[in-house]
């Protein structure tokens, strides 16, 4: 039913093929990294010109990684539009189709690293990738995939940051491309139900959480999109101000 496709060269050749086998949807599979290894949340970068199909895929992702994983999701309800300060713009800016850039994990945190690295936690990300793919297109359809920094013409040996523990995010990242592109090819309508697309339910996801060191350590979910929700910074204060 699904046709996934892997797409190699730098971003751009990458997308005009994807572009030119009518893909759609597109995915490029990253992880993140940073200095500190307590860092740790779920996010989704989508371009600057992105389609609301895009956004709405991404925020599904996005928080679906977060409940599965229990991690805080960052950005605007899961979604970066335009990466950061325009990083990420690039791999996906010139898709004709729905695209995201995945960053569900840091493999700089030694937790997240060890899910990254373990077989159990590859497949609840290719099951949570491929339920996304399955809700938002469900018809069955060509599917692109890109799989972060590897196989750039341009800087062959790019494999991303260095995963704690071992390994490199590139190759993670195409472990867990090839179970999803395994599940997608597999996948009988018949036998399955698919995900509901986030539209469909109109209950808000306005939950606030207080996270320390990846933990969470309170949680508020009677919050609404209307009340006054303040930060005072010099107190250290959280005021909620129902309206």
């Amino acid at each position: 039913m699904y046709d996934v496709r892997f797409y190699k060269g730098n971003y751009s050749w990458r997308q005009k093929q994807a572009n030119r086998d009518r893909c759609a949807a597109y995915v490029e599979h990253h992880f993140n990294a940073t200095s500190s290894t307590k860092s740790g949340y779920s996010v989704v970068v989508v371009g600057y010109n992105c389609s609301e199909t895009s956004k709405r895929w991404g925020r599904w992702y996005a928080n679906q990684i977060g409940k599965e994983f229990k991690v805080p999701v960052a950005g605007k309800g899961g979604i970066l539009i335009g990466g950061y300060n325009g990083r990420g713009n690039g791999n996906l800016k010139r898709t004709n189709m729905p695209a995201i850039l995945l960053e569900p994990l840091f493999v700089s945190n030694p937790q997240h690293a060890s899910w990254v690295r373990s077989t159990d936690g590859q497949e609840k990300l290719a099951k949570v990738l491929a339920d996304s793919i399955i809700g938002f297109f469900p018809d069955g359809s060509r599917i692109g995939f890109s799989v972060g920094h590897k196989y750039k013409t341009n800087r062959p040996r790019d494999r991303g940051a260095a995963v704690h523990g071992g390994g490199a995010e590139a190759d993670y990242a195409e472990i867990v491309m090839e179970k999803t592109k395994h599940i997608l090819e597999s996948y009988d309508p018949a036998k399955s139900a698919p995900v509901q697309d986030e539209e469909k339910d109109d209950k808000p996801d306005n939950d606030i959480r207080v996270i320390k060191d990846g933990k969470e350590l309170w949680l508020h979910t009677e919050a609404d999109d209307d009340d006054d929700i303040i930060w005072d910074e010099q107190n250290r204060i959280l005021h909620i101000t129902t309206r």
